[in-house]
């Protein structure tokens, strides 16, 4: 039976999925070569990219020519993002989307242009 499809991406597989999000269809090789700043083995991003899979968010391919899978993303990077949203606020907000939005804005290290930012956007949706 597979594995039920979590919603949240570790820090080493989130690392993996950038990789992909950013380059667009990978094969193992390619994924490694990328993050080879990090000493990883081959088999530990193989073994990373199908817990991906057994997740749902990447699925692999048999190219035409050539040997390797070629693994793409089923989940983009917002969607992942918006889930790893609603885990926090889930988990630490009590289900409280505003909890959440209070916290970000009492938060000292916001800057006056942040700040700006995050105005207009609430002044354009309230429209």
């Amino acid at each position: 039976m597979a594995r039920k499809r979590s919603l949240n991406l570790t820090e080493a597989e989130l690392r993996l999925m950038d990789v992909i999000w950013d380059r667009g269809p990978c094969t193992v090789s390619d994924v490694a070569d990328a993050l080879k700043e990090l000493g990883l083995a081959y088999n530990t991003v193989l073994t990373t990219m199908r817990i991906l899979e057994d997740k749902g968010f990447l699925q692999h391919v048999k190219p035409v020519e050539g040997r390797a899978f070629v693994y793409e993303p089923l989940v983009g990077r917002d969607e992942a993002g918006r889930n790893a949203v609603r885990y926090l606020v889930s988990r630490f907000f009590r289900n409280s989307p505003e909890l959440l939005v209070l916290n970000v804005l009492n938060d000292e290290d916001l800057t006056a242009r942040e700040l700006g930012r995050i105005r207009k956007l609430l002044a354009e949706d309230a429209k």
